[in-house]
This record gives structure tokens, sequence and C-alpha cells, in this order.
């Protein structure tokens, strides 16, 4: 039987900080939601065949990555066979076999494969997340759903100080990442979800910019279709290293990507 290993990792990371231990912890504990307890747990119990040797995580899934990043990533949530069996960020399906493919290409990741949680797998400059933690049925969380989440993404926010440029995968996303933004004090105009969409917004005090960008998630459905193709997911990772690298001022940037 193949047992998920983040648990252990929770437990035994002796350096983590406090702050990220007490949220870790609340993240896997949380039963907030009855509809995706239900569906998280009966994934888990019931499994898909090709995983019928896997112990499912079955939880909820808390951020994974460089805790120093200046890249912060996120998604929409969990898949039901993905990170709800293996415990991390879009690891084991096809949506995490696309985005840590490119995550490696552009120097994010030292290694493109993402199978369970002990595969070696490290981020460099970049941390991933999502804005609800649990599987949804059909992949789509609803408004209480994400507004019973909000909190543990604004408390990974404030607990990564680095962060230069957020990267809102889908729609769902971007929205969400936009409300972080705003009330955070950032300052941002009304923003209509686009693919390779990237906005420098300023702090309303402090002068610090965020680069906010947008993409396609990089779903199943999407990449099957070609909505979304490797090299616009390779292009965006680009808009994002260039705004770490180079810096641009404060405005909207649209690039054909």
């Amino acid at each position: 039987m193949f047992i998920a290993s983040c648990e252990d990792g929770i437990r035994r990371d002796a350096s983590t900080p406090s702050e990220w231990q007490r949220l870790v912890a609340e993240i896997v504990q949380c039963r907030r939601c009855p509809r995706l307890v239900g569906w998280r747990e009966q994934v888990a119990r019931e499994k898909r065949s090709a995983y019928k040797d896997w112990h499912y995580w079955g939880r909820p899934v808390p951020g994974f990555g460089d805790r120093q990043a200046r890249t912060l990533i996120v998604g929409l949530a969990p898949g039901a066979h993905g990170s709800n069996r293996t415990g991390r960020m879009f690891t084991g399906d096809r949506s995490g076999d696309t985005l840590y493919a490119a995550l490696y290409r552009a120097g994010f990741a030292n290694q493109p494969d993402a199978t369970h949680c002990a595969d070696g797998l490290m981020l460099h400059d970049a941390f991933i997340t999502a804005i609800v933690r649990c599987a949804p049925p059909a992949n789509r969380p609803n408004q209480d759903e994400i507004a019973a989440c909000y909190p543990f993404l604004t408390r990974e926010w404030r607990l990564l100080p680095n962060t230069q440029v957020v990267l809102a995968l889908g729609q769902l996303a971007f929205r969400t990442c936009c409300r972080l933004l705003r009330q955070e004090g950032y300052v941002l105009p009304r923003l209509q979800f686009r693919h390779a969409l990237h906005y420098a917004a300023r702090h309303n005090d402090a002068g610090r910019t965020i680069h906010l960008l947008a993409s396609y998630h990089p779903s199943q459905q999407n990449t099957q279709t070609g909505r979304l193709t490797p090299q616009m997911l390779d292009a965006v990772l680009h808009q994002a290293r260039a705004a770490l690298e180079d810096g641009w001022e404060a405005g909207e940037i649209q690039e054909d990507v």
C-alpha cells in the first residue's frame, strides 16, 4: 500500500515557524464545509481503480513551496484523485503534470514531475496554494465554500513576506486574488479576467508594487482542447520572471502570448 507522506512532514518539521505550524494544522483539520467534507472522504474511501493500493490523503491540502518565495501561484482546488490522494498541491494529476513541467522549464522547480509527497520535488522562489483546500464535486466549489477558505489564503499571504508576483490560475482564483490584494491595501481597477493579463498594483501607503498575472487553469480540459498550450503557460511564467528581474511601472500590461 502506498501511503502519502505529507502528514509526517507536518508533524516532524521542527524548523517550521510556529505560525506556519498552526496554520497548516488548522487547514488539515478543517471541517467547515459539509458538502466538501463528505465528497473528499467519499472519494478517499471509494478510490479510483488505478489507485486502489493508495491510502488517500482525504483531507484539506495546505500550500506548498518556498516560504521565502517572491512568486505566489494560486489555483482553484485540489483534484479528487490528485491532491486529495497525495496531500500536496497539484500533485498526482494532469493539471499538476502540466504546471510542474512548466515551472521546471522556467526554473521554479527542481524537476518536472510531481507524483507524491516524497518524490523529491522542491520549488525555488515559488509557493503554490489554492482558494479552496478540499476537492469539490465536479471541480466546482460554491461561493460559500470559497468564502470559508478565504481566511486561510489571507494568512498564507501574510506569512509570505517576499511576494512580488501573484499568478492566478483561472477566473475564480483571479477574482479571489483581486479581492485579497485590495484587502491588503493595493490599488486595482475593475479587472476582467483574461489569459496573460498583467497588472502592476501599487500599495496605498507602502509604495510597494505587486504584479498580478492571470492564466487559464492548467486543467486537463483546457490543455486537451488547446485552450492552454505549454507555450502559452511558458510565456506567462516568462512574464513572471521578467517582473521579478526587471520590474515594471504600475499599470496594466497586456502581451500577446
